[in-house]
């Protein structure tokens, strides 16, 4: 697991550019060190069965992926949170982005909300930066909603603010609406 002091740390992430910064009322983290990861998601899976989530914090891969939902995604599991294996070109992104120094180092499997759950949050707020996500963004935006583009399943949420830059954005095509 990777502990909150970690630079590739979610929780850590989460904290220091939103948490500590906006105060929300209640939030629910991922222990991405928990001893027992199946626990981990027990413990997460009790607490979304009491609560609705307003808002879900996501993002999308190079290879398309949402959250660590990596293609071809599973859209049917019923379990909140789940445990997915890490493909190759995702274990390369957190590598590329510099959040390891080795290949070796970058964790195999993780802890992922599912995308049934990611769908049931009632906003989703993604952010894509950089160019190495534009293939991805394309796809995800305009081609089938599929589990090969595990991200486009965001098309049917009623309420997703997608964030992206120029360069994530550059191959999208160009609306006459703007």
């Amino acid at each position: 697991g990777i502990p909150e002091d970690h630079p590739a740390s979610f929780r850590r992430y989460l904290r220091e550019r939103l948490i500590d910064k906006v105060h929300p009322g209640i939030v629910y983290l991922i222990n991405g060190d928990a001893r027992d990861p199946e626990k981990e998601c027990q413990r997460l899976n009790k607490i979304i069965s009491e609560r609705e989530i307003d808002v879900a914090f996501v993002g999308i891969g190079e290879n398309g992926h949402l959250a660590f939902n990596d293609p071809p995604a599973d859209f049917e599991t019923e379990k909140p949170y789940i445990i997915v294996e890490l493909d190759e070109a995702c274990r390369r992104q957190q590598l590329g982005e510099g959040w390891f120094k080795s290949l070796d180092e970058v964790p195999k499997r993780a802890i992922s909300m599912s995308i049934k759950q990611i769908m049931k949050s009632k906003n989703i707020i993604c952010t894509v930066p950089d160019e190495r996500k534009a293939r991805a963004v394309k796809n995800c935006l305009e081609g089938e909603v599929s589990p090969y583009y595990p991200a486009s399943i965001l098309r049917k949420h009623k309420s997703v603010f997608l964030f992206l830059d120029k360069d994530s954005a550059k191959l999208l095509k160009k609306s006459r609406e703007n």
